[in-house]
């Protein structure tokens, strides 16, 4: 039978995804406790963009590679659903990702299989990435029957396998956890401090005019709300006695509605007012080897680079998912669309860039 969560625990609950896990269990009717497990608390957030009453949600400062932090924060909080979030965000170093996504969430999972915890923990929902089966080359209407590449693309890959692993083995363990692993692609939204302020700083950097490859390439971007939400369908749905499908199973998770790369930027760029009068098309080849030349200088000069081979093989890949089985198994369906999305997350950064301006104005 359908059972309602009690109470849940987002770790990395703080984060760009995070907040938004957080609006979207709030809007639960039922509507459960609310805690988060971060390193750090939650930060103002506007009312034009979540919806729940910080005052009304729990914050706990724990450390997920510390079992006796977290069995204080389990004891406390009594989840019945945890959804693990946390993960360090592309371009860190190989050891944090293998403190957080590996070693974290094997810590998360041996302590909530611990005997004291049996009753109270029934499920974990892990916050994988698409990138998981994702090499280098291009991956067409990719569905989860994809193998994962036996040699991984880099670190946060290699981490995100490892640490969906270490959740799905521990499906059916203890007292009868159940557990999944939803993986998105290309996220982007309110908070979104990558992938859109990436595409801005193009404009601003009048790089405009240049695309790298030929843009017949379809990318699978992401609104941020929208994995939030299927992560709420995916808890509920393995609570449910009636439900078989799920436990122990990885879900792609995207808007559905792949879209040629350049289209987002431009997207992007028109609603700020710019289109730009004509283009000037990089092939794929001559970007790999600019980007060669460009990783070279910045290591001579002690510096990371910005515009490297991973990118420009990354920009021009065909990277677009098969979304059947969370429609099916989950329920799942976009609700935010990319055009929608876009102007979300546009009005967002406005309203950020004002108030830190604001900001400076009172410091003078």
């Amino acid at each position: 039978m359908p059972a309602s969560i009690s109470s849940v625990l987002i770790i990395g609950g703080s984060g760009f995804l995070g907040c938004h896990l957080v609006d979207h269990f709030y809007k639960l009717a039922p509507r459960p406790e609310i805690h988060i497990l971060d390193i750090r608390p939650p930060p103002a957030l506007s009312p034009n963009f979540y919806s729940f009453n910080a005052d009304d949600i729990s914050f706990h400062k724990g450390d997920i590679s510390d079992p006796d932090s977290l069995r204080t924060v389990f004891r406390a909080t009594k989840p019945d659903v945890i959804v693990h979030s946390a993960s360090p965000v592309h371009g860190m170093g190989k050891d944090i990702y293998f403190k957080v996504n590996v070693d974290g969430t094997q810590t998360i999972v041996d302590v909530a299989l611990e005997e004291e915890f049996w009753t109270t923990i029934k499920a974990i929902v892990y916050t994988s990435s698409a990138s998981v089966i994702y090499d280098g080359s291009d991956l067409r209407n990719a569905d989860e029957t994809f193998e994962v590449p036996k040699v991984p693309l880099d670190a946060y890959n290699e981490t995100k396998v490892l640490g969906e692993r270490i959740v799905l083995a521990a499906n059916g363990m203890g007292g009868g956890l159940k557990t999944c692993a939803l993986r998105p692609s290309g996220l982007f939204g309110p908070g979104d401090r990558q992938l859109v302020p990436g595409m801005l700083a193009v404009l601003k950097t009048n790089g405009t005019l240049f695309q790298l490859g030929d843009n017949n390439n379809l990318f699978d971007f992401t609104y941020i709300g929208n994995v939030a939400h299927a992560h709420v369908l995916a808890a509920v749905k393995l609570l449910d006695s009636e439900v078989s499908n799920v436990a122990g199973e990885a879900f792609l998770i995207t808007n559905d509605a792949p879209v040629y790369f350049f289209t987002m930027p431009r997207t992007i760029w028109a609603h700020k007012g710019y289109v730009p009068k004509f283009i000037i098309s990089l092939p794929r080849g001559l970007g790999m080897t600019l980007a060669y030349l460009s990783e070279l200088f910045s290591k001579l000069r002690g510096k990371e680079a910005l515009f490297t081979r991973f990118r420009v093989a990354f920009t021009c890949a065909n990277r677009y998912f098969n979304i059947s089985k969370a429609i099916s198994r989950l329920g799942y369906a976009p609700i935010v669309g990319l055009e929608e999305g876009v102007v979300k997350t546009l009005q967002w950064l406005d309203e950020e860039e004002a108030a830190k301006n604001e900001t400076v104005k009172k410091e003078k």
